[in-house]
This record gives structure tokens, sequence and C-alpha cells, in this order.
């Protein structure tokens, strides 16, 4: 069973930076595919970016290709979020997820494990 948490949420504004991370836990965190998803009142989950088991493949919403970049330390149980050029639209509780799979597909259906959301606020 695997246990996710995301930590590194906060304000900044349009422009900046921020990190997140995605703490997880037991042995078979190397064995799945993991995504980012971005939640906001009203609105359905966003698939914000994805990395495959192995760490090798991933994919991004078109929203944020070239400025968010996603990656993962096995050794560490750790997927990390790194956001740069925030923009308003951003805002919005991340949650980090591990993938039935070993791919970190772009579909919620595809996970089967949530983690708790961080929120997310780039101010104007």
């Amino acid at each position: 069973h695997v246990q996710l948490q995301a930590f590194g949420g906060g304000l900044v504004q349009a422009g900046g930076s921020l990190t997140l991370s995605c703490a997880a836990s037991g042995r078979t965190f190397t064995n799945n595919g993991m995504g980012w998803f971005r939640q906001t009142p009203g609105k359905e989950r966003e698939f914000v970016a994805g990395i495959s088991w192995g760490g090798r493949n991933t994919a991004y919403a078109d929203s944020v290709k070239g400025r968010f970049k996603v990656s993962r330390d096995i050794t560490k149980n750790t997927v990390i979020l790194q956001m740069n050029s925030l923009k308003p639209e951003d805002t919005a509780a991340y949650v980090c997820a591990a993938a039935r799979g070993a791919h970190g597909s772009r579909y919620p259906h595809d996970y089967n494990y949530w983690g708790q959301g961080t929120k997310v606020t780039v101010s104007s």
C-alpha cells in the first residue's frame, strides 16, 4: 500500500516559483507511475504532470509545459514538482497520486492512491 502527502504550497507573486514535494511510504512507490493534479472550487480535477515509475518519461498539461518540471527520487520515495513563472490561474490545491500501473497517466481514473493536497496561491 502506498501513502502520499504533498508539501510546499504557499503564497507567491505572479512570475515567482515554488517547489512541491510528495512524500511516499512503502517500497511499492518504486513500481508506480506518479502524477500531479490540481483542484479548484467548482472545477474538475485537472492533470498537471506525470512521470513513469523509472523517472525517464514525463508528461505535462499544455498549460504548464515549459514552466513546470516533474521528477522523482526513488531512494527518498519522493516526487517533485518544480513550478516556475507562476500565473494566477495556477492557483489551486495540488495533489500527488500514484498510478495503477507504471506510467504517469493524465487520467485520474488510472490512479489508485491519492495524497492530501497542498494549496498554492499566486497573486497578481
